[in-house]
């Protein structure tokens, strides 16, 4: 993939959704809460490994905290709502410090110097490094900022969460997965692109993608084209990835759109049109 129109691509959608929620939490941020359950994956994968230098130059690696929770939060110093967040997960680490392990995964390009001065600035309990661009891909690309991953005490990603979130349900989910009570239902769901994005493939639905038209031969052969295609925009991701990924993608929305034209246009030429309807014989009718 061009590393800079990846670059690119991501800080724009990252950027306009730090926008959305500077002002607020999004209502659906509370729906969880509000239908009072916690959702997470039926058949969770173990989280992607990674050993990185913290900014205090000291290891960190998923398996460094085995056993406790991990919240795995990939931020930047210049989103507003990944700096709004911070004193929510700083008392989330103190609170549940003998089962949680916050980790914060920056995406800035800046000198690490000057993210430090943050880090110290806002009182960051928890280990801080930057991610690398191939951290950023197995992990899903980091298309917008915050993203936080739910990881249980076995490393397996249990569920994700995209822009700023009411940090009870954070709370709800830690202590749901390090087995302590919570006044909630557990529900959960089958992972087809929300966590992962190769797991797209397992999708029936997708953004922006109109498939109520199709039958349900068409619709198998619409989704098998949609994961066996690229995306010609440049993310080198298959056309099912890139609208999970990019809602907004301007070559992915019309390029489904077409195959489900064409899908449609095969089906009707294949069903053998009626024979039109021989008109009646006025013999002997009189």
């Amino acid at each position: 993939m061009n590393s800079l129109f990846f670059h690119l691509r991501a800080a724009a959608v990252a950027l306009m959704l730090c926008w959305f929620t500077a002002g607020g939490v999004p209502a659906s941020a509370h729906a969880q809460g509000e239908d009072n359950v916690v959702r997470f994956v039926r058949n969770p994968d173990v989280a992607p490994a990674f050993k990185l230098d913290t900014l205090d130059g000291k290891p960190i690696s998923l398996a460094d905290a085995h056993g406790k929770v991990i919240l795995l939060n990939f931020w930047a110093t210049w989103c507003g709502p990944c700096r709004a967040e911070i004193p929510d997960l700083i008392e989330l680490q103190n609170k549940y410090k003998d089962h949680l392990q916050i980790i914060g995964l920056t995406v800035d390009d800046d000198d690490p110097a000057e993210i430090k001065k943050v880090v110290e600035k806002t009182g960051i309990n928890y280990p801080v490094a930057m991610a690398s661009d191939e951290i950023r891909m197995k992990y899903g690309g980091i298309a917008a900022l915050p993203t936080s991953f739910m990881l249980d005490s076995e490393g397996r990603v249990m569920q994700k969460h995209e822009g700023l979130r009411d940090p009870l349900l954070y709370e709800l989910e830690i202590r749901a997965l390090a087995g302590m009570p919570v006044p909630v239902k557990v529900e959960t769901f089958e992972d087809t692109g929300q966590i992962f994005l190769a797991h797209a493939d397992r999708a029936s639905q997708l953004p922006g993608v109109n498939l109520s038209k199709l039958t349900p031969e068409q619709k198998t052969v619409a989704l098998h084209r949609f994961n066996a295609e690229t995306c010609a925009c440049g993310c080198k991701l298959t056309l099912a990835q890139c609208r999970i990924y990019d809602h907004n993608c301007p070559i992915s929305g019309p390029r489904t759109a077409k195959i489900i034209a064409e899908i449609t246009h095969v089906g009707s030429a294949a069903t053998p049109k009626p024979a039109p309807a021989k008109p009646a014989s006025s013999f002997g009718s009189e």
